[in-house]
């Protein structure tokens, strides 16, 4: 008898398995020494007029409040009956509708909420005494993205120019006329095609179809500068672009990016990045999305695959380690409620023991940011039941026939079901049988027979929380 320890290493797919890569690691968490639950999602709002397209967070103080917009309308999360109200800008007295869009850019400036739409003015909500948006000012542009460099407001592409960018005057959102005694301005930037987001911070980085530019503040008199900090590699496809800190992740024609402001890095070369294109429905690339999650620090892309499914594409950006999950989510972002008290729970389940999410999910606490998206007219987050988790092993070669006689999960408070697909030669077609459940002594009988083997892990278990290998008791075969 041999006993066989295969560790849950990382997912590669675009690697070939026989190398030993796990073939798939669907509906987990990559850790550092495995792989741990994904939650499903679950509805924390009632139904909003219209489906939404996109969720957004602002706090000030010790006030936070939760907005959603659909393609003409802009809603507000309210905690008191978890109805989601419309406050879109007057028309006539009563909340009007803007014109249609596919994607709002949202950004925070002091207590200013702002919102670009692509057709109209940027709108702006103080947190604390508004009571619907409203046009930021009567200068203020019409913009495809806005975020914030330092101490200004910043807009990305108007209808008139595709490579425009455009800045308020210091520490004045609602200054936007280049003047001798305003640092507003503008800046045509003449390469690399047309912009497709921005992100700011300390500095500010502008990423266009074919290269990216980075904005950094110089003073008077041309306030900005403008620097091409990649020719050639730029993004693909707006919906892709999110921020950590200072480290904007998107997607460019040939994979997955990081900058920091200075260094483009690949982050899914040989490793996910074939498997994406292949898998994602090109038709509706439009709809791709992409969040951080700051409690697991994972970035992750929501698109549609090619079976009609929402997938996401998860990635560690500490351990450098990929997964992937099936969520029938829209859209995701990070978000953030009010603070919930003890009675308020009611709103979200009659049954303190019907309630999904965990009583010491950080959301309840109010102010704490977490991952977020939208399904049809709710508001979602990711605190639902776990999802049941599937991780299959590369093969496993014995340099000859063998069999496979039982198995022994290790998985942390828990267990796995267990399925092995055997087969003679690497072409031979891969099947894998129906699961084997483990007996009380985390024991799983199995026979499986052949050269290469792959091994399908599905952990089992309320309180399952990381599954880091799997022991095979693997015997060879005499040859004759």
């Amino acid at each position: 008898m041999a006993l066989t320890r295969v560790k849950f290493e990382e997912w590669y797919p675009d690697q070939p398995h026989l190398l030993g890569a796990l073939k798939d690691a669907k509906n987990v968490i990559p850790t550092t020494t495995g792989y741990t639950y994904f939650n499903d999602k679950e509805a924390i709002s009632n139904s909003a007029a219209q489906n939404l397209i996109r969720v957004f967070p602002a706090k000030f103080g010790t006030q936070t409040q939760l907005f959603a917009a659909s393609t003409s309308k802009l809603f507000k999360y309210s905690s008191a009956d978890l109805d989601l109200d419309d406050v879109s800008k007057l028309s006539g007295g009563s909340p009007g509708s803007y014109t249609t869009t596919d994607r709002w850019s949202f950004t925070q400036f002091g207590t200013k909420l702002l919102c670009a739409n692509k057709q109209d003015r940027v709108q702006a909500w103080t947190i604390g005494s508004s009571s619907n948006f409203a046009d930021l000012d009567a200068s203020a542009p019409t913009a495809h993205y806005i975020t914030v460099v330092r101490d200004f407001v910043v807009c990305a592409r108007d209808n008139s120019n595709p490579s425009k960018v455009f800045w308020s005057d210091i520490n004045d959102e609602t200054d936007w006329t280049p003047a001798t005694t305003s640092q507003s301005d503008t800046q045509i930037i003449p390469d690399g095609g047309n912009i497709l987001g921005i992100t700011g911070g300390e500095f500010g980085l502008v990423l266009l179809e074919r290269g990216i530019h980075r904005m950094s503040y110089i003073g008077s008199p041309f306030y900005f500068q403008f620097d091409n900090i990649s020719r050639g590699i730029g993004c693909f496809a707006e919906g892709s672009i999110t921020q950590y800190g200072q480290i904007t992740f998107f997607l460019s024609d040939d994979g997955f990016y990081m900058c920091n402001g200075s260094q483009v890095t690949p982050i899914g070369t040989q490793k996910v990045d074939r498997f994406f294109f292949n898998d994602l429905n090109s038709a509706s690339l439009s709809n791709l999305s992409a969040a951080v999650d700051p409690i697991n620090k994972l970035v992750i892309w929501c698109y549609p695959n090619n079976n009609d499914e929402q997938a996401l594409l998860i990635y560690n950006w500490q351990i450098q380690k990929w997964s992937r999950a099936i969520v029938d989510v829209d859209f995701i972002s990070t978000g953030s409620i009010p603070s919930v008290t003890l009675e308020g729970l009611d709103l979200y389940s009659s049954s303190i023991d019907d309630l999904t999410t965990s009583l010491d999910s950080r959301l309840w606490v109010g102010g704490n940011y977490a991952l977020a998206g939208v399904k049809d007219d709710k508001i979602v987050t990711f605190t639902g039941n776990k999802l049941s988790g599937e991780i299959v092993t590369g093969d496993i070669d014995m340099q000859g026939n063998s069999i496979i006689n039982l198995a022994r999960p290790l998985v942390e408070n828990g267990s796995a079901n267990v399925s092995v697909a055997s087969r003679i030669a690497p072409s031979d077609t891969i099947t894998f049988p129906d699961y084997v459940s483990p007996s009380s002594e985390n024991r799983v009988p199995l026979r499986a027979v052949g050269r290469f083997h792959r091994v399908k892990v599905q952990p089992t278990g309320d309180n399952w929380d990381s599954a880091v290998a799997i022991d095979l008791e693997v015997n060879k075969l005499g040859t004759r």
